[in-house]
């Protein structure tokens, strides 16, 4: 019997809400792996805990054991999130190119450096006493890439924010360079070690909708784009004195500074900064998929929405990716919708009252999510259901993992090596839409669309002169 979640009828089906835990010590954690508590695992060698023990917060240190030494390069907004998430930890040093969001996060952090370019931070790593354990990226989307790429350089472990990296290349050279540099990684899709999402997974694969071959995923986030451009107006303003606008920048084309475009929180808006909504947002939804599918690459990608702006990504996108039948699996075709776009099984099934969902349609019936929730249905058919024990464990905290792993004890649930084909299989979707909706070949062991060489210019760009690792 599922043990303490709430069970109702609702919708189309029966919904389930993911029960709360009890917080549990690392130094228990370590106890019940060692006694084989822990010995189920996710396919992909994620990190086990009681079954039935999951950690909202991270567990603190044992006592004598030494805190991991942290340099975190972006301080406020989603950065600041990170800063709480790792203060089990030792924060050494803050970085950040807007002098009041340094200010303000060195009010909490009084004992650590600042530093406002993260190359310098990285360079002083060692010296004085200094040395570094790893570094974690809250940046824009296209400075990932630089920030992480040299970090891990240095030897450093990395936490990056989602997506992974700004182009599909990015992504790939980070996801190699963790491989042949043996670092602990995560990327920072939180929601993947929440309880809700390990059920759902446990539902999918227990066979209890039957064969699933097709999903949709719908965001109701409509805020990253359909804005007009600030370079067609030809905007400007003065930077202001706390902002190093050229480091903001980085390795994008520069352009002048517009005082509420981009900073600090509008660059998803712009393709040189950002990817719109698919990019903010894919990675959370689409990762429900990819883990209870294991799905790999697609083979096919096609985007369509309205007009393209070549500064402006759209609102209202729609994608769909075929993924080929392997290892005895059948191909799968994923969907996504954002911006109030719903695929119209939301409104056949039901289940469209969810603002933003993944929706797994199989042969038997259907599972639709959120973050926190999942229905199953036909209600008819699932009344007075019972799911599958659970047989993921739960995380020991999403920064947990990665702390873990940084001093050899596992491997975290969204390393690099998981979250690196996540993450191009996402912003494959803003390559098809950028070529005006063409349907793309793709051929993932040359990072290549076969039928489209003119994607190039969209799978990696160049970097401005001065920025290099």
């Amino acid at each position: 019997m599922p043990a303490k979640g709430s069970l109702d009828a609702a919708r189309g089906g029966s919904t389930f809400r993911a029960p709360m835990h009890a917080s549990l010590d690392r130094r228990d954690f370590l106890g019940a792996s060692v006694l084989g508590l822990c010995a189920a695992a996710t396919s992909r060698g994620g990190f086990a805990a009681n079954a039935t023990a999951g950690l909202a917060a991270p567990p603190r240190a044992r006592p004598g054991r030494r805190k991991l030494r942290l340099g975190c390069v972006g301080v406020a907004n989603r950065a600041a999130d990170n800063l709480a998430g790792c203060k089990e930890e030792e924060i050494v040093a803050l970085c950040d190119v807007d002098a009041r969001h340094l200010a303000h996060a060195a009010k909490g952090l009084p004992a650590a450096k600042t530093y406002r370019d993260w190359r310098d931070l990285l360079a002083r790593s060692g010296q004085d006493g200094d040395a570094l354990d790893g570094v974690v990226v809250s940046t824009t989307d296209h400075t990932h890439a630089i920030v992480a790429a040299s970090a891990m350089k240095r030897g450093l472990h990395v936490y990056c924010e989602k997506p992974l990296a700004h182009t599909v290349a990015e992504v790939r050279m980070l996801t190699e360079l963790a491989r042949e540099r043996g670092l602990a990684t995560q990327m920072g899709t939180q929601i993947h070690s929440l309880p809700n999402y390990r059920r759902v997974v446990e539902l999918v694969r227990s066979g209890a909708i039957g064969t699933v071959q097709n999903v949709d995923v719908w965001c109701g986030t409509a805020a990253w784009g359909g804005v007009p451009s600030p370079l067609a107006s030809q905007a400007e303003s003065p930077v202001p004195e706390h902002l190093d606008w050229d480091l903001w920048l980085g390795p994008a084309p520069a352009r002048p500074y517009v005082e509420g475009a981009y900073h600090p929180a509008n660059w998803r808006r712009f393709w040189d900064f950002g990817g719109g909504n698919l990019a903010d947002m894919g990675c959370h939804f689409i990762d429900l998929a990819f883990w209870a599918l294991e799905l790999g690459a697609p083979e096919t990608v096609q985007a369509e929405g309205p007009p393209l702006d070549p500064d402006v990504a759209p609102l209202g996108l729609a994608v769909t990716w075929n993924f080929p039948a392997r290892e005895g699996r059948p191909s799968v075709t994923l969907t996504w919708h954002d911006a109030g776009r719903k695929p119209a099984s939301a409104a056949e099934l039901g289940v469209d009252g969810f603002g933003s969902a993944v929706l797994f349609r199989g042969s038997e019936g259907f599972v639709v999510s959120d973050y926190h929730r999942h229905e199953l249905g036909p209600k008819a058919k699932f009344a007075g259901f019972v799911p599958p024990a659970p047989s993921i464990p739960d995380s020991i905290g999403h920064y947990a993992e990665w702390f873990a792993a940084m001093r050899g004890e596992g491997r975290a649930s969204c390393d690099f090596a998981y979250a690196g084909p996540l993450s191009e299989c996402v912003l494959l979707g803003n390559v098809s839409y950028r070529l005006g909706g063409k349907r793309l070949l793709w051929q993932p062991d040359r990072l290549r669309a076969v039928n489209a060489p003119e994607a190039e210019g969209f799978l990696r760009r160049a970097w401005r002169d001065g920025w290099a690792l």
